[in-house]
């Protein structure tokens, strides 16, 4: 008889930059934790830098174990750099230099088991590569980290209805054509439904792959690349068993009766994939990366600078990302 499982670890969310909305969404998030039923988590970064967005109880913690007796009557917070003053909406080198290290930390604490998953908070890329972060973004930064290649690291974007994987990311529309093979299509159709089953307990993903051209290609009279690519990729996916359709016109895939055939949709690229998931839900999408030995899951919004320090930043996001970390969390100990 198996033996008991150990409770799941609070989850770290690191910061992100101080002076954009990512303390007070996570403020916010634990001020709903009742209400939303969330599981114990933790901030990564500056104590002192909530502060100035939120007036609410703020307990410092050395070790992620001690998130359990403070999580009920203050948000915890590890701390890993002081920052100095935050302003809302003025972004500093110092803020940078800790969404940096607030980073590095929560995912050193998610690959040790000290923490139960990732949650990364908004930051300014722009902000990171004048204090040497080196990456194009978090999701490359934790794949480093955790031994994992960039190529097999999948971003997969998920709501409430619909959950979307661009096969190329942030590259030129001109680029996309020439990145597109049968081999990177059949790659990330296959990853996606091992996250599928790995992270959201699906069993029998069902996978829906969108054409590049408009109306799929029309048999070729509106370009090539679904004959000579996106179907011979589906015909091996189809012979190895998996549960795949495509190229499908991208206009007809996105309403209620046809998201309902599918578990995710594959698309050719970043605004084919992420238009119609904004378009539905704008305020509660979540970033979850495939292929880590870690869960690691973000909200998919900026740092929201003009915004930020008003009040009104909605936690809905944070609120969604923390819920499917749960998840994917205890569907992963069901199968690991």
């Amino acid at each position: 008889m198996p033996g008991k499982q150990q409770p799941i670890a609070p989850f770290a969310i690191s910061i992100g930059d101080p002076a954009g909305i990512g303390p007070e969404i996570i403020c916010k998030s634990w001020e709903a934790r009742v209400h939303a039923g969330l599981s114990p988590f933790f901030a990564v970064g500056d104590a002192a830098a909530f502060a100035p967005h939120w007036s609410g109880p703020v307990q410092p913690i050395d070790d992620p174990a001690k998130a359990l007796g403070v999580f009920e009557t203050a948000l915890p917070v590890m701390q890993v750099l002081e920052c100095g003053p935050v302003t809302p909406g003025t972004p500093t080198a110092a803020g940078a230099q800790c969404a940096y290290q607030a980073l590095e930390a929560a995912v050193g604490l998610a690959r040790s088991g000290s923490a139960g998953a990732v949650i990364t908070g908004p930051v300014s890329k722009a902000q990171l590569y004048a204090v040497g972060f080196t990456h194009p973004g978090q999701t490359e930064f934790i794949a480093e980290r955790c031994g994992v290649s960039r190529q097999n690291a999948i971003m997969m974007l998920a709501g409430p209805g619909l959950r979307v994987v661009p096969m190329t990311g942030h590259i030129a529309l001109r680029d996309v054509p020439g990145a597109i093979t049968a081999e990177l299509i059949v790659d990330r159709v296959q990853a996606t439904a091992r996250g599928l089953t790995r992270n959201f307990g699906i069993e029998q993903p069902r996978i829906a792959v969108a054409g590049l051209n408009p109306h799929a290609g029309e048999s070729g009279r509106m370009g090539r690349e679904e004959e000579e690519f996106f179907l011979p990729a589906i015909e091996r996916l189809l012979a190895d068993g998996c549960d795949v359709t495509g190229p499908l016109p991208a206009d007809t895939m996105f309403h209620e009766e046809a998201r309902a055939e599918y578990d995710a949709a594959i698309c050719a690229y970043h605004d084919q994939a992420l238009v119609p998931l904004k378009s539905l839900y704008f305020h509660d999408a979540v970033n979850i990366t495939l292929g880590l030995p870690i869960v690691r899951t973000s909200p998919d919004h900026g740092t929201a600078f003009d915004i930020a320090g008003k009040g009104i930043a909605r936690p809905d996001s944070m609120i969604a990302a923390i819920r499917m970390a749960c998840e994917a969390v205890k569907n992963r100990r069901l199968r690991d």
